[in-house]
């Protein structure tokens, strides 16, 4: 049946209107993607097409508190491969072949992998610039030279346990270069460019460069020159002594700041892969647990001062020995030093006068102060690897515990606790926290950034008896085991430390583990410097090795942080075999018949020029040397006259 002409009217415009409708849709939803979603679904395609060839950040640099730089980075490109831009493989990898000591066939096989880029891999990894420019030059296609760098050590081993070094990635893998990975590494770059899905370059649309944010650099509290200082006397012990280990490290008491640290054997961050692993993957000044041996007795010395326990004119005899809970403690003088003083009993290091200070203090008091110094429990030292020491529960502290401990036996400490506890022992009483880090700074514009601010962990004993703890390890130092430490003109405190080591859970009659710790001025502590000797060959006495190791240490660093030499230093008491301090006579104006014939010469004399009187010398008058040195005189034959100056020398005693 037909339609009829009314039918296929409405028809045509019910098809017109729908059609309408429909066109009208379209052109909206056109309209609404072209104006309302035209810069978000553009913004989506150039994301789809969009690659990116990282650039990398560059680490933050690694300074000592003078500014020094003790890490960086040197430019270090690296080769990448963009397979589809390509043109011809074969001739690509036999070029890149001879400048990157690979093998063609591997190369070959890099760049014609299905992937958008490729790193070209080891050998185009880490090239010195000089190289990446003759790849450049070779204006390869698909082939990009990205910038990139790898640290740098110029000091060699120097601090090296305390920087830590980097892996292949430039990312942290120990010591600061871990702790602060996050701030030294920065915000990597990327150079883009935009292709389709087979990777072919998108003709007009350009490449978009985002410029890498470069790392915090980073100022530590060390200070390279006593760094130095350091670790030329470790190296120097380890020649003369041979040990297993040797340990320093040195501290502003004032603050917490490390002012050095090292340990040997040592190693070349930028070189680790060439070390043994124990060599660099553990810090042993913050890492190492041993029984600290008589050092430990400052803490019982300070404890029982503070308690009023003791007093350093009160009596005490020693036999060589101390019965406690059915077992016979020694003295290291198995003779025993007989009758003396409480500040002979420290001076001497008497075992027997210690263990009736931690008596009279008893366990709960004694293990108190153990705890507020910080022993049995990190220090929070920003390094990695730091251990906790061990410690005898209370519960299980007897007699003999209580004994041994009072003299640094039976307990296991690390040289930072060590060093930390005795600077709060000696600095008026103040327990810091020990840091590295000290400031971090924009690398564009140099300017500060944060401060690491010093941080008093608690007080642990009174400024009175911090002061009675200084002027009793002067007296150490002056008259007692420490005498290997004196300086003459200086005031230095300190204490020694020869612990026997435990070998196979008994204590090893020749293996010892020997320490010093000293501090100076001893009125007013600018530097507290530990050592620790493991297993010297020969003779093994803390005062015989490890103190004149501090001393030499301890010099040095009194001269460069320019504090100035006193004459009100506690008076040497001299022993058999001990090196005197004498004072150098004026000789300007005396015949060589007169000094040769009137003065009772303490020196070897060295003659310059000709003639019968001496016109000047050196050293000078009044400077102090050890006896026997020798003093050069110039000699003319005129006269100089009368000189003001006593002539006479001085002997110290």
């Amino acid at each position: 049946m037909r339609a009829s002409n009314v039918t296929v009217r409405r028809r045509l415009f019910a098809a017109l209107v729908i059609g309408t409708i429909l066109f009208f849709a379209l052109i909206v939803r056109l309209g609404f993607l072209q104006l309302w979603l035209g810069q978000e679904l553009t913004d989506k395609a150039e994301d789809s097409w969009r690659k990116n060839i990282p650039f990398t950040a560059k680490r933050g640099e690694i300074l000592d508190r003078n500014g020094v730089q003790l890490a960086y980075n040197i430019s270090s490109p690296t080769v990448w491969a963009i397979p589809a831009q390509i043109k011809d493989p074969q001739n690509t990898s036999a070029q890149l072949a001879s400048l990157l000591e690979m093998p063609q066939q591997t190369i070959f096989q890099m760049i014609t992998k299905r992937e958008l880029n490729v790193k070209i891999k080891p050998g185009g990894r880490k090239l010195e610039p000089e190289k990446a420019q003759q790849i450049r030059d070779l204006k390869l296609p698909g082939i990009v030279v990205a910038e990139d760098n790898k640290r740098y050590y110029p000091f060699g081993e120097l601090a090296a346990h305390v920087l830590g070094f980097t892996g292949i990635d430039n990312q942290g893998l120990t010591g600061i270069e871990l702790k602060y990975d996050k701030q030294l590494t920065g915000i990597n770059g990327s150079l883009s460019y935009y292709a389709d899905a087979a990777n072919r370059l998108i003709p007009n649309l350009s490449e978009e460069y985002k410029q890498p944010l470069d790392g915090l650099n980073l100022q530590l509290t060390i200070d390279s020159h006593l760094q130095s200082v350091l670790e030329r006397e470790l190296d120097q012990t380890m020649v003369k002594y041979q040990p297993k280990h040797a340990i320093a490290i040195m501290m502003d008491p004032n603050n917490g700041e490390i002012l050095a640290m090292g340990s040997r054997p040592g190693y070349d961050p930028g070189n680790y892969a060439q070390y043994p692993v124990e060599n660099y993957n553990r810090n042993l000044p913050i890492w190492m647990t041993y029984e600290p041996g008589s050092t430990f007795k400052i803490i019982t010395l300070a404890a029982a001062l503070q308690e009023k326990k003791v007093n350093l004119n009160e009596g005490f005899y020693d036999p060589g020995f101390v019965e406690v809970g059915g077992a016979r403690l020694r003295c290291w003088k198995r003779q025993g030093h007989g009758s003396e003083t409480f500040l002979q009993v420290v001076e001497n290091s008497c075992n027997p006068g210690f263990v009736a200070m931690g008596q009279r203090l008893g366990k709960e008091t004694l293990f108190d102060y153990i705890t507020r110094f910080g022993f049995g429990r990190k220090t929070g030292i920003d390094l990695g690897g730091e251990e906790n020491g061990i410690m005898f529960k209370l519960s299980r502290v007897g007699p003999v515990e209580l004994a041994t401990t009072s003299f640094g036996q039976g307990v296991s400490v690390t040289p930072i606790q060590q060093i930390t506890a005795v600077s709060a022992a000696v600095n008026g009483g103040k327990l810091y926290k020990p840091h590295v880090a000290r400031a971090w700074y924009d690398p564009a514009t140099g300017n500060l950034v944060n401060t690491v601010q010093p941080e008093l962990v608690r007080q642990v004993i009174s400024e009175e008896t911090s002061k009675q703890v200084r002027s009793t390890l002067e007296s150490v130092v002056a008259n007692g085991t420490g005498r290997n430490a004196f300086i003459d003109g200086y005031r230095v405190g300190g204490k020694t430390g020869t612990a026997q080591k435990v070998v196979n859970g008994r204590y090893s009659p020749d293996e010892h583990i020997v320490s010093f710790i000293g501090f100076a001025p001893a009125d007013d502590p600018k530097v507290v410097i530990y050592a620790a000797v493991d297993d010297p060959q020969g003779i093994q006495f803390g005062g015989m090795i490890a103190a004149p190791l501090v001393k030499n240490m301890m010099e040095d660093a009194l001269r460069y942080l320019k504090v100035p030499p006193r004459k009100d230093q506690m008076d040497k008491k001299y022993q058999y075999g001990d090196t005197k301090v004498v004072e150098v006579p004026n000789l300007v104006g005396m015949s060589v018949t007169d000094i040769y014939e009137n003065l009772n010469m303490n020196f070897n004399l060295a003659k310059s020029g000709a003639g019968q009187f001496v016109i000047n010398q050196l050293p000078k008058a009044g400077a102090r040397v050890e006896q026997g040195s020798t003093i050069r005189v110039y000699l003319s034959d005129k006269d100089p006259g009368p000189q003001p100056e006593d002539r006479k020398p001085q002997t110290s005693q």
